[in-house]
């Protein structure tokens, strides 16, 4: 229980220290609401192309194999943002946990830190090959129709 003055002063100093990762934890999500509506369309239109006909599928093979290719690097943007989101939840629990119990955990905090933005940029390298990607997908059709033409 806070009692003295002294221990208010250092919990309102690691709520204020804890301010910048709550708001990098915003981000985070943000980020996550971002690659996990692509991942949603990603899956929805290879369901679209797995239901076509078999003439009509055939056609859409690279398409397909494009789609495949980009949902494993979205998993993988995914699942590192989520590790970062997590990295950061441990760092902020950590400095209150030093201020509650009087444990100096300055290098816990400093190394969930350092973990959870290696993982945000592996993250977000992975979501810029997923980028790469999607723009194959318009590519690609685009050169297919180009064949057609060209006798």
């Amino acid at each position: 229980m806070i009692g003295s003055a002294f221990e208010i002063h250092n919990v309102s100093g690691a709520i204020r220290d804890a301010v910048a990762p709550v708001f990098l934890l915003t981000g985070i999500g943000s980020i996550l609401g971002v690659l996990i509506g692509r991942l949603g369309r990603s899956i929805d239109r290879a369901r679209f192309l797995t239901d076509a006909p078999d003439e009509k599928r055939e056609r859409f093979m690279d398409e397909l194999k494009i789609i495949v290719r980009r949902t494993n690097w979205l998993r993988r943007a995914i699942g590192l943002a989520t590790f970062a989101a997590l990295c950061i939840c441990v760092s902020i629990a950590s400095m209150f946990l030093s201020v509650e119990t009087g444990l100096r955990l300055p290098h816990l905090v400093m190394i969930s830190f350092i973990i959870s933005m290696a993982s945000l940029i592996l993250a977000l390298l992975c979501f810029l090959r997923e980028i790469v990607l999607a723009s194959r997908e318009v590519i690609v059709p685009y050169q297919q129709l180009e064949k057609q033409k060209k006798p």
